[in-house]
């Protein structure tokens, strides 16, 4: 039995106590939404104090997002600190796959195949991860794949300017040269010529293997998204695109539009370079379509090395976890490839798929690293306390 508080994401923030000796097992504080605003640090801090004295007793841990400054995570620590209990890193995309584990009552002895799909997140080497397929049992994480790299030239700000992120796509697919004279036109010559210097020089360039910036990728190539003014525009607009497409037309999905390399990367470069010799951003009809293959194409993709992790391991169930999954022609394909393989899929239900749930998550694996540990017996957990803040998961690939 444990009672964890979680801290939640930075996005869309939510925090939850999770008690799981009590009937009502989980009690959510209200969504504060992003911890960039002040407003929701403020929110967030006095949510939190009203679950502890909701609680009915001592906590045993509290669980946060593995990046160090969120305000959530030194929240989470300075809690820790004022309560004497320890501070758990649970990393975001492992929390996702907990969600779903969490609101279905899976068993925590039987491991699942997690494919966790978003925007961002931080990752066990420390870099932008949010395309994964991950090995999960209980409290323990394993990279088994993810999409393939590309570069955020600028950093941040690459995920709200969808062009830069196609600028990254043509440098990756070895089409640097075509970034000037395609993206000029777009937002002039000057701003081109920079994030191409960027790219060449790996300046400011930080790499992801996030869903989200493969979807803005293909929104700022097809023309359908230049800058975003609010979250997943530009994905929404690809989707909407290919839910033209879709309505009266099929599309073909070449095998050739992607592959999987030795070491787990999903490649969907090849699509990429079709669209660089082939497509017309003036030709709406060309564009639908081509945002219907992409969405295809990458649920293929995904769902292919899904069912290759799971069988390998003979594991039966999968669990969808991110914000990537409230698009329906992703989440449908996906979902129809993994059940044809005979996969048992699990989502979330009640909760959201993406960030406001993520605290669930957080509290699950918490949980269950510190009912681990007490099973091992007190002088384990005394020595979990002196070592201070814990980060659980390992890395591969």
């Amino acid at each position: 039995m444990a009672r964890i508080l979680a801290c939640g994401a930075f996005l869309k923030n939510a925090a939850c106590l999770l008690d799981t000796s009590a009937p009502d097992a989980v009690r959510w504080s209200t969504n504060h939404g992003d911890l960039s605003d002040p407003r929701a640090c403020v929110a967030l801090d006095a949510s939190v104090q009203q679950l502890l004295a909701q609680a009915g007793g001592p906590i045993d841990a509290v669980a946060h997002d593995l990046h160090p400054d969120f305000f959530s995570t030194q929240l989470a620590l300075r809690l820790a600190h004022e309560h004497g209990v320890p501070a758990i890193a649970v990393q975001h995309h492992h929390a996702h796959i907990a969600t779903v584990l969490a609101e279905h009552g899976t068993d925590i002895a039987r491991p699942v195949i997690g494919l966790a799909l978003d925007g961002v997140g931080l990752g066990f080497d420390n870099t932008a991860w949010g395309g994964e397929v991950l090995l999960v049992a209980g409290d323990c994480c394993e990279r088994v794949g993810h999409l393939s790299p590309l570069a955020l030239p600028g950093g941040d700000v690459a995920a709200r300017e969808p062009w830069r992120m196609a600028a990254a796509a043509m440098h990756a697919c070895g089409q640097t040269d075509q970034i000037v004279p395609r993206l000029s036109p777009v937002v002039g010559e000057q701003a081109a010529r920079t994030i191409t210097t960027m790219l060449r020089r790996s300046l400011n360039c930080p790499a992801t293997t996030a869903a989200g910036r493969w979807f803005d990728a293909a929104a700022g190539l097809l023309g359908l998204s230049v800058r975003q003014e609010a979250e997943a525009q530009a994905a929404i607009a690809l989707e909407q695109a290919a839910a033209r497409w879709l309505q009266t037309n099929h599309v073909g999905v070449r095998p050739d539009d992607w592959f999987i390399t030795k070491d787990g990367q999903i490649d969907l470069r090849p699509l990429f370079v079709s669209w660089l010799t082939q497509s017309n951003p003036s030709n709406a009809a060309a564009v639908d379509e081509a945002a219907a293959r992409f969405h295809l194409s990458l649920a293929d993709a995904l769902a292919s090395h899904t069912a290759r992790a799971a069988k390998t391991r003979g594991i039966k169930d999968v669990a969808l976890g991110g914000g990537c999954f409230f698009n329906r022609i992703l989440t449908q394909r996906i979902t129809s490839k993994l059940v044809r393989e005979g996969l048992n899929v699990l989502q979330t239900q009640q909760l959201s798929c993406g960030d406001a749930g993520l605290a669930l998550g957080q509290a699950w694996v918490a949980a269950r690293m510190v009912t681990s540990e007490a099973a091992k017996g007190t002088d384990k957990v005394r020595s979990i306390l002196a070592a201070g803040p814990i980060t659980q998961g390992t890395a591969k690939l």
